[in-house]
């Protein structure tokens, strides 16, 4: 019989995917400055990141009008797209976006 996938692997399936697909941007600076621009789809942050980060992610993608979502830690979310430790991705494709939204919402 075959488990179940959790949602959150699922998630972190996906991330994986849309990193090898060039369609990911992570890291502090990097998805700040994206915000700014308007240019993700989506944002996603660690679940453990610092309290003032996610006021001013919260507070960005409320400004610039980009869906945020928590999801897994900064372990999971680095290892997901095969990098060190990571509290923010920016998501920059419609159908990632999409999809992973999809999963993070049911």
């Amino acid at each position: 019989m075959k488990h179940a996938v959790s949602n959150e692997d699922k998630v972190l399936n996906l991330l994986g995917l849309a990193q090898r697909a060039g369609k990911l941007s992570s890291g502090d600076f990097i998805v700040e400055k994206a915000m700014k621009k308007k240019t993700p789809k989506l944002v996603l942050l660690a679940g453990d990141c610092a309290a003032n980060n996610e006021k001013k992610y919260i507070q960005l993608a409320e400004l610039h009008h980009i869906p945020l979502r928590k999801v897994g830690s900064k372990e999971t979310l680095g290892t997901a797209i095969g990098k060190e430790v990571r509290v923010v991705v920016a998501v920059e494709d419609d159908g990632f976006a999409k999809a992973l939204l999809k999963e993070i919402d049911q």
